[in-house]
């Protein structure tokens, strides 16, 4: 696996990462993951890290000019990695790791696999790295469809992310593969009654009156995000709802959004923790009444919605065709990019406790049902050995199996 980012850090594409990982080695398979030199080591799994960078010791999430480098250090490991071991297949993570896959595969003669998780051109200009108006967008896309159209097969995150690539990057349709994002129903789940206890703790020792509707949100703090409308929608709720409280777990900017909070008059009702590594997200999920996906990217995955369900939260999210095709009937939707109207969703979400349930119940078993693991990593292995072939491995084999089968007759 070539992932270009600092794994293993506790947010988005990396649990995809670390979970793909896992579902193969349960099937026997040796995986070695190359990626950048920061990040954490996990037990368990076989990676080689890039050396430092001398004059760069630390970096941003997402979009950078060093980035570049860190990628060219990055080719030199993998290609020293894949030498040393001959990989069977490449799997490879991002627009960099597929690029860097496309090199090593005309060296190897092995097959390569893209895991799209977004656009390219679609992330930079949502980390405003990159001007939809300026000079460099043209070349920057017409490079990310002459990736789009290399490797053997690409998997994407959602039916949503297919349909893009097919009809806005000109992938071939032979070749795009939809293999959602999946969850571990077993790690993530509803809390138990002897767990009462350490969740009534865990508030304490974050300060959250005990007498508070807790509503819950994981992942990065970003514009991009909707980190800054999820604090806006937050002031018209505890306006209405003073007994309503936002935990709020995730990074980077922590202190801007603090200071944020406070200039919204809400630092009482908020609660930032950092980052949660994703061996304690599940128990911190388990304190909430209600999840938020306020994410305002029109091309990527949303993999924490897949938590919130596992838990059997109730969700409210922005409407969007990724936040639909995981959640269906069941999400709570508010207008894209509407603070008023996300806070609306809420305030009914809580005054409706008994509805909020039932939905984070049919949530759970919709999550049970079409998003585990266990199932993913066997139709992965399915899709390695179809691509080693040279098939296509039948669509409605993967997709039927994942979701409703009306969701694969709008695919097709």
């Amino acid at each position: 696996m070539i992932a270009p980012t600092s794994f293993f850090n506790d947010y988005g594409c990396h649990v995809r990462i670390l979970e793909e990982a896992r579902a193969l080695q349960s099937l026997n398979l040796q995986v070695k993951i190359v990626t950048y030199y920061k990040g954490r080591d996990l037990p368990g799994l076989d990676i080689a890290r890039t050396p430092p960078l001398p004059w760069r010791s630390h970096y941003e999430v997402g979009s950078s000019r060093h980035k570049i480098a860190f990628d060219l250090y990055l080719s030199g490991t993998a290609l020293a990695a894949a030498l040393r071991w001959r990989p069977h297949l490449l799997h490879a993570h991002l627009h960099e790791g597929a690029l860097i896959g496309v090199a090593l595969r005309a060296l190897l003669r092995v097959p390569l696999i893209f895991d799209f998780q977004g656009s390219l051109t679609g992330e930079m200009i949502d980390h405003r790295f990159l001007n939809p108006d300026g000079p460099w967008y043209p070349l920057v896309r017409r490079l990310e469809v002459w990736i789009d159209r290399r490797p053997n097969a690409i998997l994407t995150s959602t039916i949503h992310g297919a349909r893009l690539l097919i009809e806005a990057f000109g992938a071939s349709p032979d070749r795009v593969i939809p293999f959602p994002d999946a969850v571990n129903t077993e790690v993530f789940r509803p809390p138990l009654p002897e767990e009462i206890p350490e969740l009534q703790r865990l508030r304490e020792v974050w300060g959250i009156p005990p007498e508070r509707h807790l509503v819950v949100y994981l992942g990065l703090l970003a514009p991009y995000q909707g980190t800054d409308l999820l604090l806006q929608a937050a002031a018209r709720v505890v306006r209405l709802e003073p007994q309503v409280h936002f935990l709020i777990m995730g990074f980077p900017g922590e202190t801007h959004y603090m200071a944020q909070a406070a200039a919204l008059g809400i630092s009482d009702h908020v609660t930032f923790t950092g980052k949660v590594p994703y061996e304690q997200a599940p128990i911190y999920l388990r304190l909430g009444e209600l999840a938020v996906a306020p994410k305002m990217s029109a091309t990527e995955g949303s993999g924490k919605l897949l938590n919130y369900m596992a838990t059997g939260l109730p969700v409210v999210a922005f409407d969007t065709p990724v936040s639909r095709e995981f959640m269906g009937h069941e999400g709570y939707y508010a207008r894209f990019g509407d603070a008023d109207s996300l806070a609306e969703q809420i305030l009914y979400a809580l005054r409706h406790p008994g509805e909020s349930a039932e939905r984070g119940r049919r949530l759970r078993a919709r999550a049970v049902a079409h998003y585990s693991w266990k199932a993913a990593g066997q139709m992965l292995l399915e899709i390695y050995r179809a691509v080693q072939r040279g098939v296509r491995p039948p669509v409605w084999a993967i997709a039927s199996s994942q979701r409703e089968a009306k969701t694969e007759e709008a695919f097709r």
